[in-house]
This record gives C-alpha cells, structure tokens and sequence, in this order.
C-alpha cells in the first residue's frame, strides 16, 4: 500500500548503492517511501577487492531516516548473483518495482595498451551487469505489468572521450539496451530510461590529472554532487512519469538536458547506383560539412555548470 509518498509501497534495487551517485539515488528514493536492496560488491575503483562496509553504511542511512533497506554484497557481473538480488527483493519485500542500474567501474588506459582484461572488466560489470538485472526484473516485471528500468550511460559513449573505449562501448551499448527495453516491454507498462550523470564519484576521482584543463575540468566535477543526479532518477520511477519511456538525459548540476538519438542527418541516392568511386567523388564531399568532429565531452558542455 502507498503510503502518499511519491514512491510509497514500491521496492527497489539500485547497483552500486554504496557510495557516490549509487548511494544517493538508494538513499532519495528511501525518502520517498521507497523500500530498497542497496547492492555494492565493495570493490576498488578498478573492481578489484571487496567491501561490506559501503552497502551497509548506505543501508544505515536509510534506516536512520525511518526507512527500510537490506543490503546486497555481490557482483552484477555475475548472472546468477543478480538473479539473487532480485529475488532478495521479492522474498523481503513481496515485490519488485524499480532497478537502478548504477554498478560501474573504471579501467581507462589508451587504446592501444588496452588489454583484453581491461575490456572485459569494464563491459562485464557496465553492460553485462546491466542486463543481468534488468532480466532478472523483467519476469516479474512482466507478470506484474508494471515497472521500472533507469541506467546510467556516460558522455563518453555519448560523445567520447580519451583513454576510454571500453568503458565508452559499455555506456553506448547500455543505450541500446535500455531503448530495446521500453520497445519491448511497453506492452507490460514497463518504462525504460537512461540518465548520463555529471557529479564528483569515487571513479571520477581516478581520472589523471596531466595537464592544468584537466586539472580544471575536475574542480568543476567536483562542484556537480550526486545527490542532483538522485533527484532525477527518483523523477523517472515515479508513476507520475508514465510518459516518459526510451529516453536519454543528462544531469549537469541543475542543469537537464533531454539528449538526441541517433537519426539521419542527410541522405543521398544515385539512381544507377553507387560505385566506391562515386561515393569517395560525390557522396562523401556532399556529406562533408555535415560531419561530426572529433569532440571530447568537454568540447561539447563546455561552460561552467549552474
């Protein structure tokens, strides 16, 4: 039964819920009578190591406030453990309404020094995690008909970014997850959307610092907290916002901005048909100036955030 709050009498898993964006989403959407399985395997930035201590202090948080949250030590990477978690929720709780897919980690290293460890770690724990629990939701989900999926993604799969290819195909490829989601199970009531968070993390504090505009571009990170990334994706469960399903926001501070999904920028046909010739000739100099440069995030969200 609600309980009048925004999210009164639903349950909830949110990934990555020990510390940064993960703990705020876990412990905001507690204050809005949220019931939720605060999950956070505890490990380095890197997803090296494990620690109780994360889940369970955010886990305190939310109890001091009156609310009510369990924790969950283990990897989203792992099919049979997000399974878990989600059963966790419904043998708690009596239900599940509401995944967070927040869990991330960062190996961020120059493409070419980028080892096959780095790649897999990164898009195990990002993408595959991602769909370990949103599959393990989705029977109920679907039973139920009704429910929520909010992912975080990143500008660097968004736009790009250096150092970062895994970490970049991981975040885009959760994109497309999260839009075949809403596509799929829009039938069932079920709502999927994306958020790309701009605020000072734990791994955001990983990023090397070698030069003065990185060293600016982090002391403007660290202005952007996570608790207005929270108020977003709390927004987003809300039944309120049924409308919005197969969406991709970014949250810069107190800035919103609804992002643009890929479409055709500008079309070309050749009625006899095109040779590699003809395209190197003709189709690839008409497209020219419509191309996109090489930018960085940085590049694009280039001012102060307000």
């Amino acid at each position: 039964m609600s309980d009048g709050k925004m999210l009164g009498g639903k349950v909830a898993l949110v990934t990555g819920g020990g510390r940064g964006i993960g703990a705020e989403i876990a412990k905001m959407i507690a204050s809005r009578g949220a019931k939720v399985i605060v999950n956070d395997l505890g490990g380095q930035a890197d997803g090296e190591g494990a620690d109780q201590m994360p889940a369970m202090e955010t886990v305190k948080a939310i109890r001091d406030k009156g609310g009510e949250a369990e924790p969950n030590f283990d990897s989203v990477a792992d099919f049979k453990a997000a399974q878990g978690m989600v059963e966790q929720a419904v043998e708690t709780y009596g239900r599940i309404d509401i995944v967070i897919n927040n869990a991330g980690i960062l190996r961020d290293v120059i493409f070419h020094k980028m080892t096959e460890e780095d790649w897999d770690a990164v898009v195990s724990v990002h993408l595959k995690g991602s769909f370990n629990t949103s599959r393990a939701a989705a029977t109920y989900f679907r039973e139920q008909e009704s429910g929520t999926f909010v992912h975080m993604t990143s500008t660097s799969g968004l736009i790009g970014n250096f150092g970062q290819a895994n970490y970049a195909a991981a975040k885009l490829g959760i994109v497309g997850l999260s839009k075949s989601l809403a596509l799929d199970m829009s039938r069932f009531n079920v709502r999927s959307n994306i958020i790309s968070p701009f605020a000072w993390s734990r791994m955001i504090g990983t990023i090397p610092i070698n030069e003065e505009a990185q060293r600016a571009r982090v002391e403007k990170l660290k202005a952007m907290t996570p608790d207005k990334v929270a108020i977003v994706a709390t927004a987003l469960c809300a039944d309120t916002a049924y409308k919005v399903t197969g969406q991709v926001f970014a949250v810069r501070n107190n800035e919103i901005f609804l992002m643009s999904q890929h479409r055709p920028l500008r079309g070309m046909q050749e009625n006899e048909g095109w040779t590699p010739e003809s395209v190197v000739d003709h189709a690839f100099p008409a497209m020219e100036t419509m191309f996109y440069p090489l930018d960085r995030s940085a590049d694009i969200f280039s001012w102060d955030p307000v």
